[in-house]
């Protein structure tokens, strides 16, 4: 089976956005991905969109062209965007089709995100009582993490830290200044442990990522960049997850933990061989806990690694080299998307000031949302 190319790239700027809608930027990250492929909207045999509440993406024909193309909308949480490109790389493996797209947006209304216990099969009580507020839920998620294995508040505060630094580089990142670690630290609390800056914001954004086979990628010209696993998992028995009413007493694993590994056993690689990583960082804690479930460390091992630098630019794995949600927001339609856009420019050796050292060859993404659902993705070149 041959490879799947990630062959053009588009971003429209995440943050707020006035005047312009959450699919008029869905468009225009597929036109400058069009741009960056060197082709035009017809050459494209078929598409996979995803957006949590701003419309159909399969819409945005009207403003591409009514070129009779099958496009397929994806809603599937915050992995809505690693489940898009999941869909449009086995499309082009299945041998059907050599040239597709996977694109994500979103506008989200200011303020938190308001989920409905229906849609997530709980009874209206559990909204009532207040459980459906993901801050709550995250800050007592890493409180538990935190005790069992001596986190400090600084560590999260040097994730938020680095997240700011680095989205200053970041030319699409929402928050470009930088943020020092006491200003962090010393912010209004928002959910204890969690003060405002480690929190992302819901947000607008666009990004169009264009697949080929490996012959349409070498017809185009174009620098390999493989796709050399995509998968996403749901949860398994005895996990930890956002809107759930309890904890089994049996613990279990996390869906990040199935597809990290079975990423990794597509890939035919393991967790050392990554040159850079963008991690789901909704939160500072997320982060830390996901470099963990990912297997790049063991669960306590973060205090040590954010302490060293070790997920910085310049360090061992840089971890979320744009940003990540902390700096850019979250776009539910078009988060994971970025992360892999982000990856395909370190890849190529185009992130300026942001740039990883050492001509990486190896990228990894990973999003996590709820009810139990993660996506992740492995690049080479």
């Amino acid at each position: 089976m041959s490879d799947v190319c990630i062959v053009g790239i588009g971003i429209h700027p995440f943050g707020r956005t006035d005047g312009l809608s959450g699919l008029e930027q869905g468009v225009f990250a597929v036109r400058q991905a069009l741009g960056d492929a060197g082709i035009d909207w017809p050459a494209i045999q078929f598409a996979y969109g995803g957006s949590d509440a701003a419309g159909n993406p399969d819409t945005m024909v009207d403003r591409l062209g009514l070129t009779g193309i099958q496009f397929i909308n994806v809603r599937n949480g915050c992995a809505a965007g690693g489940s898009s490109l999941a869909s449009a790389s086995m499309a082009i493996q299945s041998g059907q089709f050599d040239l597709g797209l996977a694109v994500g947006f979103d506008k989200h209304p200011r303020g938190a995100f308001n989920a409905l216990p229906s849609e997530y099969n709980l009874p209206d009580w559990y909204g009532e009582a207040g459980y459906m507020i993901t801050t709550q839920f995250f800050a007592a998620k890493i409180t538990r993490y935190m005790h069992e294995h001596g986190i400090s508040q600084t560590t999260l505060g040097r994730v938020a830290e680095k997240a700011f630094r680095n989205g200053s580089q970041a030319p699409h990142a929402w928050r470009r200044e930088p943020v020092d670690l006491q200003t962090i630290l010393d912010a209004p609390l928002v959910s204890d442990p969690y003060t405002k800056f480690m929190f992302c914001s819901p947000a607008e954004g666009g990004v169009a990522l264009i697949l080929a086979s490996e012959k349409k990628a070498r017809e185009l010209g174009k620098p390999l960049i493989r796709l050399k696993a995509a998968a996403m998992r749901t949860r398994p028995p005895g996990s930890f997850e956002v809107f759930a009413p309890s904890i089994d007493v049996e613990r279990g694993g996390s869906a990040t933990n199935i597809a990290s590994a079975d990423a990794f056993r597509l890939a035919g690689i393991g967790p050392e061989d990554i040159a850079v990583a963008q991690l789901q960082d909704t939160e500072a804690g997320a982060e830390i806990m996901h470099l963990a479930e990912n297997g790049f460390c063991r669960d306590g091992e973060q205090e040590a690694w954010l302490a060293e630098g070790r997920t910085e630019i310049g360090g061992a794995l840089p971890v979320n080299t744009d940003g990540g949600c902390l700096a850019c927001g979250e776009p539910i339609g078009a988060s994971g998307l970025r992360q892999v856009y982000e990856n395909v420019v370190q890849l190529r050796g185009d992130g300026a000031g942001r740039q990883v050292p050492g001509d990486p060859k190896t990228a990894y993404s990973h999003v996590y949302g709820a009810p139990g659902v993660s996506a992740v993705t492995i690049l080479e070149r």
